[in-house]
């Protein structure tokens, strides 16, 4: 009996410890189902959306090369909203048959139409060597990362172009300026007198030298602060010879003081010559032409002081100046000399203007030198100059009449293109 009873006990105790197992395995298959099914009612991908198409791949005109346009249309869902169509991807690839690997070359917004694909020239960061053949596709971004893809186009060839068909009226210019430019160099070399306006800095070059003559007093020139190759250095040599030569025939006595020691040299070669044209070579004294300090406020604190010195009766400021250009003609001003100054740089010409009795505004003292130097090319470029001033005022107002009343041909005549 009591092994009767011990055998029961084990079996019951067999079959508690056999449910303990059991439960927990039955409760994991029961909370597994719901996972299972909430994986498989997950949210699907949408839709990738209608691709665009790609309706030009060209060649991009008028630029050096390694470059090339894309249009397309876009997709047919694209609303410009930036909800249904994301953007666009641009691809390329350099395989033989257009069938290689394709690189994205850029990811452009929705709502885009045009792209150009530029690259370097050879050895540059992003070669894209002309001549070479290049396929094309473009990628429809949907929501979610979904894309489509349009059709390959190709092969397309870089290639750059020898005139930019954009900037022919600049080329029309040149070759117009060019043909007045030979036109008058020709007619002043034949001997024939060209009219030029008369300037009032001009006409009062021979009556500042009278005057330095008739008192006996030196006459002043300073070239400025500018070098040998200054444009406006340069046109104050020429009319420095100018005004040496008739210094020489007068038998005044002349002082350049130079700041740059290179257009001292040129300088006394100029002055040398000039005497030496007008019958008095022994005339000319080296000493005239001589450096001073390549120091700015020095050089104007030592110009200053020989003006209130020697009292020169005539003062020339011809060149590129300065800050010093009101100390200088202040100072000419309060010694007595008539001055006469001219200058490109614009900020300076209101000191001139008001401190000198005449002035040479801006390419005047170009038109100075062509005509005190009387050379037939100079005078033929200041002809020609002239003239294409007056051609450039006849289309500004036929431009306005053109934009007033619609006449949109003449201005896409006229219209340079980058």
């Amino acid at each position: 009996m009591r092994d009767y009873l011990l055998s029961r006990h084990l079996l019951l105790l067999t079959v508690i410890f056999g449910l303990f197992l059991v439960c927990p395995l039955m409760a994991q298959t029961e909370d597994a189902e719901p996972m299972d099914t909430a994986a498989a009612e997950a949210e699907p991908l949408p839709e990738p959306p209608p691709p665009a198409k790609l309706t030009s791949v060209e060649d991009s005109p008028n630029d050096h090369g390694h470059s090339v346009d894309l249009s397309w249309e876009l997709s047919p869902i694209d609303d410009g909203s930036g909800n249904v169509v994301m953007g666009y991807e641009i691809w390329r690839a350099e395989a033989a048959d257009g069938r290689g690997e394709f690189k994205m070359r850029r990811r452009l917004p929705y709502g885009v139409t045009f792209f150009s694909d530029r690259g370097d020239k050879p050895g540059g960061p992003d070669p894209m060597p002309n001549g070479k053949e290049y396929w094309y596709k473009i990628r429809t971004i949907g929501p979610q990362g979904v894309y489509s893809e349009s059709a390959v186009v190709g092969p397309v060839v870089p290639e750059g172009e020898w005139f930019h068909t954009g900037k022919t009226p600049v080329a029309v210019a040149v070759v117009v300026f060019f043909f007045f430019t030979v036109y008058f160099i020709f007619v002043a070399r034949s001997g024939k007198e060209l009219y030029v306006r008369p300037l009032s800095g001009i006409s009062a070059v021979d009556e500042a030298i009278g005057r330095a003559t008739e008192m006996g007093k030196p006459i002043m020139y300073v070239l400025g602060l500018g070098t040998a190759s200054d444009i406006a250095t340069i046109c104050s040599f020429t009319i420095l010879s100018r005004v040496s030569k008739k210094v020489a025939m007068h038998q005044s006595s002349l002082m350049v003081p130079c700041y740059d020691p290179i257009v001292m040299t040129v300088a006394q070669e100029v002055v040398k010559n000039a005497y030496t044209e007008a019958g008095r070579p022994d005339s000319y004294e080296e000493d005239s032409v001589f450096f001073v300090t390549q120091s700015q406020f020095a050089y104007v604190a030592a110009v200053n002081g020989m003006m209130l010195r020697e009292r020169p009766a005539s003062n020339f400021y011809l060149g590129m100046f300065h800050a010093e250009s009101l100390l200088l003609a202040e100072t000419g001003s309060l010694a007595g000399s008539i001055q006469i100054s001219g200058t490109d740089q614009v900020a300076q010409l209101p000191f001139f203007i008001v401190a000198c009795d005449y002035t040479l505004i801006g390419e005047e003292l170009y038109a100075a030198s062509a005509y005190l130097s009387g050379e037939p090319t100079l005078l033929g470029s200041l002809k020609a100059e002239d003239w294409g001033k007056g051609i450039f005022i006849a289309l500004v107002i036929v431009g306005v009449v053109a934009a007033t009343t619609g006449w949109q041909q003449f201005i896409d005549w006229l219209t340079v293109r980058l």
